[in-house]
């Protein structure tokens, strides 16, 4: 059975952590891929990412798995995500040096809240002609603006803030601090008066940049789906944009 199910990012599966590594060795990549498979009922995957750069195992052997798994079929393109323009790059000249296949698409955290890809990434993007897939462009909800009208919200982040668990606690400051709810309530602002939902604004801001070929979405109801999904049909104005600039320059890099 063939399938189309894009996106099939990561394989959903998380190999034991090795002193913080992701195990991004040939085993694990054709473990990972063979469960996915398994799971989905499916034939092979359209895009296969790496979830993280693994610091330890080469990335030639990394590789070398990947091209493996599209010349028998399982996996149509990889990507990787998480990843710095030096690895990208490098990982890129590797696979043309020894002619495997190429990463065609990097999954990183990209919002108005969190501009970094725009520091040096951008640029690598652009050259190399690698697709950025935005995760989090609502930066876990933020920018919905749900957190500025009550911090004790029904959100995930009220809950971490609160929680014993130290990696869950540094998440929610990251996400949620006294920078980035300001922020928001700029954006907020921003799109009461162009008259856009604040969702909307956010995912269609994502995606409008010539090196994204496609935005990640969440949701937890239902309901929440249609804001995101009304971005798929909209571009941002100049004058929306140049609003949303100048916020970002008032408060540089709130999440850090």
């Amino acid at each position: 059975m063939a399938s189309k199910i894009a996106g099939a990012a990561n394989g959903w599966f998380v190999p034991p952590i090795r002193h913080g590594l992701t195990a991004i060795d040939s085993f694990h990549i054709v473990r990972a891929v063979e469960g996915s498979l398994k799971r989905l009922d499916t034939d092979y995957l359209d895009l296969y990412q790496m979830h993280w750069p693994d610091n330890v195992v080469p990335i030639e052997e990394s590789l070398k798995a990947f091209d493996k798994l599209i010349q028998s079929g399982k996996v149509r393109y990889v990507g990787t995500s998480n990843d710095t323009a030096y690895g990208t790059t490098k990982a890129l000249m590797v696979s043309e040096f020894h002619k495997l296949a190429r990463f065609e698409s990097i999954q990183n955290n990209f919002s108005l809240l969190n501009r970094r890809f725009l520091d040096e990434m951008e640029v690598m993007a652009r050259k190399e002609e690698i697709s950025l897939l935005p995760y989090s462009p609502l930066a876990g909800g933020v920018l919905s603006g749900k957190y500025n009208q009550n911090i004790e919200t029904n959100g995930r982040f009220s809950d971490y803030i609160q929680s014993a668990n130290q990696r869950q606690r540094l998440m929610a400051q990251r996400f949620m601090n006294d920078k980035t709810l300001a922020s928001t309530q700029k954006y907020l602002k921003i799109a009461n008066d162009f008259s856009i939902h604040p969702v909307t604004l956010a995912i269609a801001w994502s995606k409008q940049f010539d090196f994204v070929a496609s935005t990640i979405i969440g949701a937890t109801k239902k309901e929440q789906l249609k804001p995101s999904l009304d971005a798929m049909n909209i571009t941002l104005s100049d004058e929306i944009l140049k609003a949303c600039d100048r916020v970002h320059n008032e408060i540089l890099y709130p999440m850090g």
